[in-house]
This record gives structure tokens, C-alpha cells and sequence, in this order.
């Protein structure tokens, strides 16, 4: 049982990180981002560029490299979001909201076939693999990296709350997603805003890719589609547009999937998934912290 739980908790814990990005720009934009799980994605393929240029990594400085790593990523899955927005998604802002989901979902599979393109369709086998002696805690079969890269996931989503909840950052954000007309009106800077939403997510989502490559160690161009539908599910699951809630969501989600897989099997992981998902949403369509709101006009 315990076993099950930490499994779930370590799995839900990168859902959670790109649920994040899904759940701002939804909070902000009322945009569902189908093109998130592709940064994700461009976060592992950036991570296995630069572990390639950096070259052998000794198991001893492995974590401080993929420390280094996570910080280069971050900035470029940043910036592609930022980019993404600016080509893709502002010029459609008020054509429309079916105009954006159809741009997102073009979005994702250029950036998928792109990348295809780039690096080929064969899987990549990631330079440096985070193994591990394994330790027996209260039950479950852990490993020190396994404890690291959950406390970074962690680290990242309590620094985006405390940007969101205690920042001045933060209460633009709260402020364009109440009213972004109000809040232009107010003086702020609603496209840079947006901007830096999509800058942060992305980020997240490029830190994921990294952590995800190292621990599973291969990669491939398509990586980012079943995520992308996993941390949406999260987001869904836990209140989108609710930051808490979607991390709440994404570690709800790693440990459903947990139990599911002992119970039915490997082959019936997503199919478990995603019927809770619709289980769910029939019982509590706002999700576990969502508020129920109207429509802006």
C-alpha cells in the first residue's frame, strides 16, 4: 500500500507541474493551451541538447548537473511560451473562442512534427539517467533521487503560489483573470501580464520534461500528447484556474492512476484514468476547489 501511494504521489507530482501552466493561462485567458503538453516535450528534447553539449556527466555530479540543466531549460521553454503566445494566441484573443482552440491544437502539432523534424521519430536515450541505491521508508522502496526530484517539484509549485498569492505579480494576474478589461483600465499592462503567465507555465512544464528524461531516460517527439491530457484531466480534477487545486489534482491523478494500474493492470492505466475523470466531473463539474462562476461577456 504504501508502495502504491509513493508511486502515486512521484507520478502526480510532474502531472502537477504542467497542470500548473494549463490552469494560469485557463484562469487568465479562459484558453485551453492543447499545446502545453508540447512544451513539455521541447523541455526534455532542450535538456537532452544541452546534456549532449556538456558531454559525460560522473554519477556523482549528476544532480547538480540536472540542477544546472533544469535552470537553461526552464528559460528557453519560457521563452518559447512567451513566443507561442505572441504568434499564436494574441492576434485570435477576441476572434472567437473556438478560432484559439483550433490554433492550440494546430500549435501542438507543429510543435510535435516539428520537433520530429529536428530530432527524428526514434526515441532518444537520455545522457544522464538518475538511478539509485533504493531504501526501505515505511514500507515503499524509494530512492534519493527520486526524493530529490520531488522536492524541486515541490520547491517550483510553492514558489509559483507564493508569486500568485503574495506578489504584486500575482495580483495582477488575480486581476485580469476577475476583469481584464477593468484591470487595463487600471493600469496594467494586461499583454506583458499574459506574457509572463505563459513564460512561468512553460517554464514548469520545460522542468518536467528535464526531470521526466533523466528518470524514465528516453524521449521521444511525442511524449507531450498523453501528458498534456493528463495534466489537463489534473487541472479539471482539482478546479482549473485554481492553483491549489491544481496541484491537488495533478497528485490526485498520479495516485488514482497508482491504484488503478495494481488493480485492472498496466494496459489499463489511461482507461482508469480518464473514467474517473467522467465519474468525476458528472458529480462535481467545478472540480475539488473550483468555484462556480459566470460567464464573462
Amino acid at each position: 500500500m504504501s508502495q502504491l501511494i509513493w508511486n502515486g504521489l512521484f507520478v502526480g507530482s510532474f502531472y502537477a507541474l504542467v497542470a500548473l501552466g494549463y490552469s494560469m493561462v485557463y484562469g487568465i485567458m479562459k484558453l485551453l493551451n492543447f499545446a502545453h503538453g508540447d512544451i513539455y516535450m521541447l523541455g526534455a528534447f532542450t535538456g537532452f541538447a544541452v546534456l549532449g553539449a556538456v558531454g559525460g556527466v560522473s554519477p556523482g555530479m549528476a544532480l547538480p548537473v540536472l540542477l544546472g540543466v533544469l535552470v537553461v531549460t526552464m528559460a528557453v521553454t519560457g521563452l518559447s511560451g512567451v513566443v507561442l503566445e505572441r504568434v499564436a494566441y494574441r492576434p485570435l484573443r477576441n476572434a472567437p473562442r473556438l478560432s484559439l482552440l483550433i490554433t492550440a491544437v494546430g500549435a501542438s502539432f507543429a510543435l510535435e512534427y516539428g520537433m520530429r523534424a529536428a530530432a527524428g521519430a526514434d526515441p532518444q536515450v537520455y545522457p544522464l539517467r538518475l538511478g539509485g541505491t533504493a531504501v526501505q521508508v515505511l514500507g515503499a522502496r524509494v530512492t534519493l533521487q527520486q526524493i530529490a526530484l520531488i522536492i524541486v517539484a515541490v520547491a517550483l509549485m510553492a514558489g509559483l503560489n507564493l508569486l500568485v498569492t503574495r506578489t504584486r505579480e500575482g495580483r495582477a494576474m488575480r486581476a485580469i483573470a476577475l476583469d481584464p478589461r477593468t484591470s487595463a483600465l487600471m493600469g496594467i499592462n494586461v499583454n506583458a501580464v499574459i506574457s509572463r503567465t505563459f513564460f512561468l507555465g512553460s517554464a514548469l512544464a520545460g522542468a518536467a520534461g528535464v526531470m521526466a528524461g533523466a528518470y524514465y531516460g528516453k524521449i521521444d517527439f511525442l511524449m507531450g500528447f498523453l501528458i498534456g491530457l493528463k495534466a489537463f484531466t489534473s487541472a479539471v480534477i482539482g478546479g482549473i484556474g485554481n492553483i491549489p487545486g491544481t496541484m491537488l489534482g495533478g497528485l490526485l491523478l498520479g495516485l488514482l492512476e497508482s491504484f488503478g494500474t495494481y488493480w485492472l493492470g498496466g494496459e489499463w492505466r489511461d482507461v482508469f484514468a480518464f473514467g474517473v475523470l467522467i465519474l468525476f466531473l458528472s458529480v462535481r463539474p467545478t472540480g475539488l476547489l473550483g468555484e462556480r462562476v459566470t460567464e464573462r461577456v
